[in-house]
């Protein structure tokens, strides 16, 4: 049995490109079948199948068939949770650093302060 945190590692390296966490995205509204995603992302047909098959693999999406359709949809609400959690993190990181350029361009000598003690 591997430790949890590599198991989480693997996890986030699995998420680690920006195709598959766009599908992601996608896939948190609604489940889709292949031409939908394929409508979303601007990608060839192969790499988009290339790039659900590894997040199938990983048990973050799965699939259904329906005559010749192909329909995705997340694995279970978490997907979804662990992606809204990484933009309220972005969120909170890029408001931090406008905080330290507005100080930046204000006064240079608040600039050494960390992010969350400056004001502006």
């Amino acid at each position: 049995m591997i430790p949890l945190y590599e198991a989480k590692a693997e996890l986030f390296r699995t998420l680690s490109h920006p195709v598959r966490i766009r599908v992601l995205e996608l896939l948190g509204e609604r489940p889709m079948p292949v031409r939908d995603l394929l409508s979303g992302i601007n990608i060839e047909a192969s790499s988009l199948s290339q790039q659900l098959a590894v997040l199938r693999r990983a048990g973050i999406v799965t699939s259904t068939r329906a005559g010749g359709t192909v329909s995705y949809a997340l694995a279970g609400p978490d997907v979804a949770d662990l992606l809204h959690a990484a933009r309220r993190f972005l969120a909170h990181l890029l408001t931090d650093q406008h905080q330290l350029l507005d100080a930046l361009r204000h006064d240079p000598a608040q600039a050494h302060q960390p992010a969350a003690t400056v004001t502006t």
